[in-house]
């Protein structure tokens, strides 16, 4: 009998144990001193400029009164560009190379590493003014990211590599767009791995902290990797629920009992 209880006691420790907190699967959650449970709205997102690093590919778009002027610094054929198509803006834009240069028609060599698409449009035009055109052609030039590519790995529903034509994107529609992290995955610790000039670096986000949105790493930028590791329970193999634990259970007291029954008529 004494067995038995402590059997059910050992039993129970392990369903305590195996099961996945309802906490660790709720997002966005107010853990400050707050004697109720309202969200502070007037948290403040911070987003810093991003700045330009080897091997992006920019998309410069340059405009004229007399368009023909200056066919020469756009793509073949821009006017049936696809925006949908990495592929296409990987061809038809500049790729920074390892000396943080993009090498454009009849300008040559700009560089660009470290600067803003704003700083990059205005170094452009400036030069264009300066080298071959007067005030008076009007000079339009916009620089945009060939698209915001990332990585993401580990306990996502879809691991693998997303572009999004967009300059914003925070960590959960980057998480949207590779799946939602299961209930395997640890919602409270996301890598951030970071390209800077120096090397790159990891930051952590927790997820279920409402003020990850006070986070610098909030908002991803390009050639992140994103990368969600499980909880123990799964290195376990344990249930991620109390009915699955309870059913695993179920079927290892089934398998005892009937090892006993078996011995003892022998």
């Amino acid at each position: 009998m004494l067995r038995m209880k402590l059997l059910i006691i050992f039993l129970s420790c392990i369903v305590v144990s195996s099961c996945i907190p309802h906490k660790d699967t709720i997002y966005l959650q107010n853990k400050g001193n707050a004697t109720h449970d309202s969200i502070p709205y007037n948290l403040t997102e911070i987003q810093k400029p991003y700045r330009v690093q080897v091997n992006d590919i920019l998309n410069v778009r340059v405009k004229a009164l007399d368009q023909e002027t200056v066919s020469i610094l756009n793509p073949a054929g821009e006017e049936n560009l696809n925006a949908s198509s990495a592929e296409r803006a990987f061809f038809d834009g500049f790729t920074v190379d390892v000396h943080g240069n993009i090498r454009m028609p009849t300008l040559g060599y700009i560089n660009v590493l470290g600067y803003t698409t704003e700083d990059i449009e205005k170094k452009i035009e400036k030069q264009l003014l300066e080298e071959q055109f007067k005030e008076t052609a009007n000079i339009f030039v916009t620089v945009k990211l060939a698209g915001l590519r990332y990585t993401a790995n580990g306990e996502v529903g879809n691991p693998g590599s997303q572009v999004l034509f967009t300059e914003r994107v925070n960590i959960f529609e980057a998480i949207a767009n590779v799946g939602e992290i299961p209930v395997t995955g640890n919602k409270k610790d996301v890598k951030i791995i970071r390209q800077y000039p120096h090397g790159q670096k990891i930051h952590s986000l927790d997820l279920t902290d409402v003020r990850v949105m006070e986070s610098p790493y909030y908002y991803i930028q390009p050639n992140d990797i994103i990368y969600v590791e499980p909880l123990k329970q799964k290195s376990l193999g344990t249930g991620e629920t109390a009915l699955s634990s309870l059913t695993a259970i179920a079927s290892i007291i089934s398998l005892i009992s009937t090892g006993v029954l078996l011995y003892t008529r022998l």
